[in-house]
């Protein structure tokens, strides 16, 4: 009897695997839409096509599909940390990938989670207008009339915002990602290797990755600034890739703190460690060890579950990965939006923008972004 030759995942299956980790994996990632926002966000659809494509017999090529997603693309990706649904969740990380016309590159940009803006008022949760930072808009939109949250109703308010401190009239796509999603899909890929770029200490983690132990008083609350105390998981800079294991790649990105003889670090750093490790993430998943596994495909597709949830503007994940196959992503670039905080004497308020940052935002609009950066080397980020 002849060997069985080793089944090969479809290309388009691959294709969309890819193109979904570049799309959603700013949270943590994902490749597939576990719940989809379509129709203003609220209706709960499952599709499991793409699982069904990765575990059918290699095909030559896609069957065609009529897309129709045209011009520049405006994504807004945002990694949220809700514990339970009596909970509200605050959006941790917010990042928007603005996709030219020419679909030759794509721009990564982050919106300081403590960035204070005017959130407007919403009549679906019934909140009225505040100016506060700006993750407490995803908290806002969600509350319930039943006591409870929906983080896909308080999406939308959290796209307002963004929309009007932006300037962008309205998001082609947006994903939302819960933390234990984030960690199930990097153990689904194997971990992810990438650059350790400063020295790095866990507020909130021992070095064997058990939970640091709190300060006695500040034991059943959240008020107090730094509650831990004890032993820290220690990132040490490096200039060649460190293989992360889930649980320290979900730490690394989340610290923002300075620790006692480090280097200065705040919540642009850990904006910076995010977009490096979407880029990071996107490569390994075009990594033969990914793309070439059928097996493994389908493991990281089956992972992000139910804690993934996906917008397409009316378009399937399939859609955009059609759409978005041709980026690299060496084409991928990470800008940094300069800025700072903003106290009350002593007390620490929360982030602005340095004025610039309107010009910026205002070539966005334009699909003009390339020539800007051109002008303002100083927004790119040259640690990628």
């Amino acid at each position: 009897m002849g060997k069985s030759k080793k089944r090969r995942a479809p290309l388009w299956a691959r294709i969309s695997v890819i193109a979904g980790v570049l799309l959603l994996v700013p949270g943590g990632g994902a490749v597939v839409a576990g719940r989809t926002l379509l129709s203003e966000y609220t209706d709960q659809v499952t599709d499991d096509s793409l699982l069904d494509d990765i575990d059918a017999p290699a095909k030559a090529a896609p069957p065609k599909r009529e897309v129709d997603i045209d011009g520049p693309l405006n994504l807004l990706l945002v990694g949220i940390d809700p514990r339970d649904d009596k909970t509200a969740p605050l959006s941790d990380s917010i990042v928007i990938a603005h996709i030219p016309r020419d679909r030759h590159s794509a721009y990564l940009f982050s919106m300081p989670r403590d960035l204070i803006v005017d959130i407007p008022a919403f009549k679906e949760s019934g909140t009225g207008a505040d100016t506060t930072k700006i993750n407490a808009a995803m908290s806002y939109g969600s509350r319930l009339e039943n006591g409870g949250y929906s983080p896909s109703q308080g999406f939308q308010l959290l796209a307002k915002t963004v929309s009007n401190r932006t300037g962008i009239k309205a998001f082609d796509a947006g994903a939302i990602i819960n933390f234990g999603g984030f960690k199930k899909i990097v153990e689904a890929m194997g971990g992810v290797d990438m650059v350790i770029d400063m020295d790095v200490k866990s507020e909130h983690l021992k070095p064997d990755g058990s939970p640091r132990d709190r300060i006695s008083a500040c034991q059943g609350h959240h008020r107090c600034a730094h509650p831990y105390t004890g032993p820290q998981k220690f990132y040490k800079k490096s200039d060649k890739p460190v293989h992360l294991k889930a649980w320290e790649a979900l730490d690394y990105v989340r610290q923002r703190y300075k620790f006692k003889g480090g280097p200065e670090m705040g919540d642009y750093d850990r904006q910076r460690h995010q977009q490096q490790f979407i880029r990071a993430m996107a490569k390994q998943a075009m990594s033969k060890s990914v793309v070439s596994d059928p097996a493994r495909l389908l493991k990281v597709v089956k992972a992000g579950g139910e804690s993934l949830t996906f917008s397409g503007g009316g378009h399937t994940i399939v859609d955009w990965a059609v759409e978005l196959q041709s980026i690299n992503v060496d084409d991928m670039v990470t800008v940094k939006l300069p800025g700072g905080g903003v106290y009350d004497g002593r007390e620490y308020l929360g982030e602005r923008f340095d004025p610039e940052v309107d010009d910026f935002f205002k070539a966005v609009t334009e699909d003009r972004v390339a020539a800007f950066l051109l002008d303002h080397p100083g927004f790119v980020n040259q640690d990628q």
